[in-house]
């Protein structure tokens, strides 16, 4: 799933990739899926960006948006998203097709949920796209301890730290993924209660979700997660769907898998405090 670490690496590559390429042909919505969401009739969508010059890609919380011109394509965390040059052989099935004069694609595909948006800017009246938008992402310098701190208020206090910081786009693109390593080098649990935190626990918080998530984007990504290239990402997960199972790089007590909140928490019974 795409998470602040891999919709930076994408929307880097993209924009090194496709920038000053034009758009030739689209194909959207080929292959049917429930879960695959559109900006209205994706018919309408080689109308809207045929012809259209890629100018630039970026992340905005764990999106990526890729400015066309007077259009805008935007990808959601549910989606894979790969390059194919013009000798390719292109994959049968996928939810968004774009071809460019140079032959080379951008596929867009959804496995499990995912949005392939194609709309004229300023049209897309979306919550998250926008909430995403008006927040200060966390590689800003102006996403400093104060303003992590003002988001502890009356009714997030009571809330774990999985909810906190994983729920209600607080920190657009921070999900449950990226959460656990988080989580891990701050030595707090998943379960913890935000009320009950010390001052230095929330100074140790905000170290290590400013420096864990600067680590992954650095390295290309998570190494749960492939890049545009379809290359695995760099940073190798501390906690993952890798690594439950296997000791703890610190004490050695076996890591922790359980179910929470609707998905899946990974820990050390040991080293993190609940």
């Amino acid at each position: 799933m795409i998470e602040l670490p891999e919709a930076y690496v994408l929307a880097s590559q993209v924009s090194k990739t496709f920038s000053g390429k034009r758009i030739k042909k689209v194909v959207a919505g080929q292959s049917p899926h429930k879960f695959a969401w559109f900006f209205g009739d994706p018919k309408n969508y080689e109308s809207l960006l045929q012809g259209k010059i890629i100018i630039d890609a970026v992340s905005i919380g764990g999106l990526v948006e890729i400015e066309a011109n007077d259009a805008i394509l935007l990808f959601g965390d549910g989606v894979n998203l790969r390059y194919y040059d013009k000798d390719s052989m292109l994959p049968p099935k996928h939810q968004l097709y774009v071809e460019f004069e140079d032959k080379s694609s951008l596929i867009g595909s959804v496995q499990m949920y995912g949005g392939l948006w194609a709309f004229p800017k300023d049209s897309f009246d979306n919550k998250y796209y926008k909430i995403s938008k008006e927040k200060i992402s966390p590689f800003k310098q102006e996403f400093d301890y104060d303003y992590f701190n003002a988001l502890i208020d009356e009714k997030t206090e009571k809330l774990s730290l999985k909810a906190f910081l994983a729920t209600e786009q607080r920190v657009p693109g921070l999900g449950n993924g990226v959460l656990q390593d988080i989580l891990f080098n701050a030595k707090l649990h998943p379960k913890k209660k935000v009320n009950t935190l010390s001052i230095e626990d929330k100074k140790e918080l905000f170290n290590s979700l400013k420096s864990t998530l600067a680590m992954m984007t650095g390295l290309g990504g998570r190494d749960t997660e492939t890049d545009l290239y379809g290359k695995q990402g760099g940073y190798t997960t501390i906690f993952s769907r890798n690594t439950v199972g296997k000791p703890c790089k610190i004490c050695g007590t076996t890591i922790k898998k359980e179910a929470y909140m609707g998905g899946s928490i990974y820990y050390c019974p040991k080293c993190q405090k609940t």
